[in-house]
């Protein structure tokens, strides 16, 4: 019996993460160092944010899902979403703490809801995944 799924390499990912690294922290520099705070650049900080703390999960996801494997096996759109989790995340803390309201207990919290919407979406996918056998 063949896997009805084709194994993701890590050769696959590391262009988008190289990328979208140098993209998200050369863009957060420029922003910080050389502009002022208003609003338009503020939301180009928060999207920056998104990409630079994205691009250097990539590796990470890849290696715990790899170290972890579950059923079904993850595709490269699952660890592409698990990776900008982290960026949204770190983004949304920033936010939270550019307001002043952003407490341990809070940011646990938040994790822990973004862990949970993850595992309800791969529980979906499991109900739906029905491997191919060739008999």
């Amino acid at each position: 019996m063949k896997p009805s799924y084709k194994p993701t390499f890590f050769g696959t990912f590391l262009p988008l993460a190289v990328v979208l690294t140098l993209i998200g922290w050369g863009g957060l520099y420029l922003v910080i160092w050389h502009t002022l705070p208003l609003i338009g650049w503020r939301w180009m900080f928060f999207f920056l944010a998104v990409v630079a703390l994205t691009g250097p999960a990539i590796p990470i996801i890849f290696y715990l899902n790899k170290r972890f494997p579950s059923n079904p096996p993850v595709v490269g759109m699952v660890i592409v979403r698990q990776a900008l989790w982290v960026g949204v995340l770190g983004s949304t803390l920033a936010w939270l703490q550019l307001g002043r309201v952003l407490t341990p207990a809070l940011a646990l919290l938040m994790m822990a809801v973004f862990i949970l919407i993850e595992f309800l979406l791969r529980l979906f996918e499991r109900s739906r995944w029905n491997p191919k056998s060739d008999d």
